[in-house]
């Protein structure tokens, strides 16, 4: 249970930070695959 929640602030925070970098278009569009595919991985 304690595991899930600590799952689902950081997934919160990576999404947060993800959509923070995609709006500002900080990274090329390969990182961003690679960011994603990690925050998928977690799962």
């Amino acid at each position: 249970m304690k595991r899930m929640v600590t799952t689902a602030i950081a997934f919160g925070a990576g999404m947060a930070a993800y959509d923070l970098i995609q709006r500002n278009n900080l990274m090329s569009s390969r990182q961003r695959k690679k960011l994603q595919r990690r925050i998928t991985k977690m799962f």
